[in-house]
């Protein structure tokens, strides 16, 4: 790993962290800023490490008046992180539409908006990068996670689709599809069970790495993405699961 106080490849660069203010957004809000990036965050809750403006992105307002504030704040925006999404878990025989519209308001209408809005300014400096997070989810899902995964199929989607309309004119757009992470979310499931180390064992055990990832591990694949270093990639979807998803299931008596 670079040492991250020598690390300048977004050095001159500003950078907009949607949902940036916790968990895997404020430990890439944090990598962008040690690679040496201006990093904004945009969140519905105050960010302590980085400075913050209020966003709603399932608000078409909010977007454009976020985008432009950093603008007018920074005089350009090189870099869009689309972190910021909700998950729940519901049957789809069971899933209530109100909700359902909510995740697909969320998770997916907000990416497309963000990327929209900031695409002109993405444009402006030949640098622009939008990096999605998707989830190993958008290829398969985990049960009572339609809607969820729905979305993060969405989020896959849209990631080629911004590639291929904005490449054109400089822009590259990528995905990081995370697996388990060590996320506050995930350590409340690991919590509520009866033998929490059984759990945290049996997690390490899914991934030929050994271990589940830590939110820098998404962190360090976002600074890439956003860097000269991944100039030629573009509308591509990064899976950072620890090897857990090449490496097929077995039942317990056979593994």
């Amino acid at each position: 790993m670079l040492d991250k106080q020598l690390d300048e490849r977004l050095a001159g660069r500003v950078a907009l962290v949607t949902g940036g203010a916790r968990s895997i957004g404020a430990a890439i809000s944090q990598r962008l800023a040690a690679a040496g990036a201006v990093v904004v965050v945009g969140d519905l809750v105050e960010s302590p490490a980085h400075p913050g403006l209020r966003l709603d992105v399932a608000d078409e307002a909010s977007v454009e008046a976020a985008v432009a504030q950093v603008v007018t704040d920074h005089g350009r925006l090189d870099i869009v992180v689309n972190n910021a999404g909700i998950m729940f878990e519901n049957p789809i025989a069971e899933q209530d539409l109100a909700s359902w519209n909510r995740m697909m308001a969320i998770n997916l209408t907000g990416p497309m908006l963000m990327i929209k809005h900031a695409a002109p300014h993405l444009a402006a400096n030949g640098v622009g990068s939008v990096v999605n997070i998707g989830s190993i989810e958008g290829d398969r899902c985990n049960p009572a996670h339609a809607a969820y995964a729905a979305t993060k199929s969405g989020v896959h989607g849209l990631t080629r689709a911004a590639a291929v309309d904005l490449g054109p004119v400089g822009i590259r757009c990528n995905a990081i599809a995370p697996g388990w992470i060590d996320t506050p979310l995930n350590a409340g499931y690991v919590d509520t069970h009866p033998d929490r180390e059984a759990v945290l064992d049996a997690l390490a055990k899914l991934h030929p790495i050994g271990r589940v990832g830590a939110t820098s591990d998404v962190g360090d694949v976002a600074v890439w993405l956003a860097s000269d270093e991944s100039r030629f990639v573009t509308g591509q979807v990064i899976t950072v699961d620890g090897g857990r998803t090449a490496r097929p299931s077995l039942p317990d008596i056979l593994a």
